[in-house]
């Protein structure tokens, strides 16, 4: 066995695999499948002082590379 032998994917599945039950309707993020549904290991979702679900932003958000951003 190799020093770095435990991080090898060799045969495991990488498809990345969407959140049950969370939907995303953000097509130019990066962790978007498509079908709307989130592909990103965990999500974050910001603003502490949120009162209502307007008030709230999915911190995991990243924009895709070929989208160019908005200042």
């Amino acid at each position: 066995m190799g020093l770095f032998d435990n991080h090898l994917n060799i045969g495991v599945d990488t498809t990345p695999r969407h959140i049950s039950g969370i939907t995303c309707d953000a097509r130019n993020c990066v962790y978007h499948d498509g079908d709307n549904y989130c592909t990103a290991s965990r999500v974050n979702i910001g603003s502490i002082v949120a009162t209502s679900s307007s008030e709230t932003r999915c911190a995991t958000f990243e924009p895709r590379g070929d989208i160019t951003r908005r200042m």
